[in-house]
């Protein structure tokens, strides 16, 4: 996850749970219920999302998504916002029944606060989403950075390959010249060998397995995004 669209509790753990401890969490784990914020207003961060949220109850874990790296580019680029923009959240809450009932009370409704507040007069646009946990959402966010890493690399090693193809065809068309410039001095025509049919051209190692990653990536990614597509 992100660490700038992340806000989680205080308090860390850092001994080794018990079986005690550790059944004690996955309890805590199944009373615990998500809702999602399809939109966040301009300029609200974590921090602004969990102080609102823990006025209807006890919040747990607050992560927002950011905007896409080539939209925050123009932003930055044309605007004078530098900071980071947040599109969708999830807010998590330590009661599912409390989070189902902020869900159905906040949805569709301002977010209200002090006269010539920034976000008084935005819409909330949220909902509870059933049998979906935190954990749910943390492999997604792998899964989504890996299938975008995979990518990277496999737009890296085509580039790679045609830039290589690109020198050659420049080192091929300086050779020309010179025998061209040699035939012209002697006083002959030099007429070119041109080749239409190229061989197919066999794609890099490198390449075939960034590919070969980049569907097994989404395969194994496919029932989870069913699960997320079926709850949003």
């Amino acid at each position: 996850m992100d660490p700038e669209g992340f806000s989680g509790p205080s308090e860390k753990i850092v001994k080794p749970l018990t079986p005690e401890a550790l059944a004690a969490f996955n309890a805590i784990q199944d009373r615990a219920g998500v809702i999602y914020i399809s939109r966040i207003p301009p300029g609200m961060r974590p921090s602004k999302i969990r102080h609102i949220m823990s006025a209807h109850g006890e919040v747990g874990r607050v992560y927002l998504q950011q905007e896409d790296a080539k939209r925050a580019y123009l932003r930055r680029k044309y605007t004078s916002t530098k900071k980071a923009h947040f599109t969708e959240g999830w807010v998590e809450f330590k009661d599912k029944k409390v989070a189902r009932a902020i869900a159905g009370m906040l949805n569709a409704q301002p977010i209200g606060g002090k006269k010539g507040t920034r976000w008084r007069d935005d819409i909330w646009t949220m909902k509870y989403l059933p049998k979906f946990k935190w954990n749910m959402l943390t492999e997604q966010v792998a899964h989504e950075a890996a299938i975008h890493a995979a990518k990277l690399r496999v737009e890296l090693s085509q580039s790679k390959a045609e830039q290589q193809e690109y020198l050659k065809n420049v080192e091929l068309a300086r050779v020309l010249d010179k025998r061209a410039e040699r035939k012209r001095e002697k006083g002959e025509e030099f007429q070119p060998k041109l080749i239409n049919d190229h061989p197919r051209k066999k794609r890099l190692p490198d390449e075939e397995e960034e590919s070969g990653r980049l569907k097994r990536l989404r395969t194994s990614g496919g029932e989870l995004e069913s699960v997320l597509s079926s709850i949003f």
